[in-house]
């Protein structure tokens, strides 16, 4: 976490307005998390893949290489039983957060959606929540995807930080000068 007052840091220029200034910069905390869409889906792809196990077992004793179509399924089945957990931790450590006296930034850098920067003000408006304590999550945003065939609103901001309060804190000062 670094905590700043000056708009002249490096890779900054462009980005912010003149009278801009970064208050506050961090990153995920690292770690597996898990939820109960983790668990279901853990649940699920332990049952599949074992399934394909016990097929590949019994097409392996009946000899021959017939039993190796049963890898893909099996490997299917472990992807969709940890891909989750895994996902969201490799996608943590790739996220960076920064927060200016006007908007949140979230900047990632992945091997499937390559390097973003989102821009979100922080306006009187703007609902701010907390979820959890050290680490915490300051969300301050939402977005529509489709999970499961319905579109969800899934909230959007500093997940997992430390000094999660305090962050909150700052973006409810901001919201308190822009009235």
């Amino acid at each position: 976490m670094t905590l700043a007052s000056s708009n002249a840091q490096p890779g900054w220029e462009g980005i912010l307005d003149k009278d801009e200034a970064i208050l506050w910069q961090g990153q995920p905390e690292p770690g597996f998390t898990f939820n109960a869409r983790d668990l279901a889906a853990g649940l699920f792809g332990l049952v599949f893949a074992g399934f394909a196990l016990i097929w590949m077992i019994l097409a392996a004793q009946a000899g021959g290489f017939f039993w190796a179509f049963g890898l893909l399924h099996f490997s299917v089945g472990v992807a969709i039983g940890t891909g989750g957990p895994i996902w969201r931790s490799y996608r943590l450590r790739r996220t960076w957060y920064t927060l200016t006296n006007r908007r949140a930034f979230i900047a990632t850098d992945t091997l499937t959606s390559g390097r973003a920067l989102a821009a979100y003000p922080i306006t009187p408006d703007t609902v701010l929540s907390l979820e959890g304590e050290e680490p915490g999550s300051v969300f301050f945003a939402s977005v529509m995807r489709r999970i499961n065939k319905r579109d969800r609103q899934v909230p959007l901001g500093f997940e997992r930080i430390q000094d999660a309060r305090n962050v909150l804190a700052l973006m409810r000062d901001i919201q308190k000068a822009a009235r």
